[in-house]
């Protein structure tokens, strides 16, 4: 039975969307949380970690509003950490 797994992103971005992506080739269930900043895009590292995201089908929430990503208020997002397994916060 695959796990899930949220990663919650703030610092560290390259390095949170990298391990995301190595987590979804295990099987398991995947949700990134992008909370309270945007993504640094223009950075190479994250442009091409949200790219193996997607492609893996990884979802990828954020706290505030930005365009390619669904939005989540936060209250929502904590609540709903409780049907994880593991959550990872970077």
């Amino acid at each position: 039975m695959p796990k899930k797994i949220a990663v919650l992103v703030r610092d560290r971005q390259a390095e949170a969307l990298r391990m995301s992506v190595g987590l979804s080739i295990q099987g398991d269930i995947v949700d990134v949380f992008i909370m309270d900043q945007e993504l640094a895009a223009e950075d190479p590292a994250v442009a091409l970690n949200l790219e193996m995201l997607a492609e893996a089908g990884v979802r990828v929430i954020s706290n505030t509003f930005q365009s390619n990503f669904a939005v989540m208020p936060t209250v929502d997002i904590a609540s709903g950490l409780v049907a994880y397994d593991s959550v990872i916060p970077y």
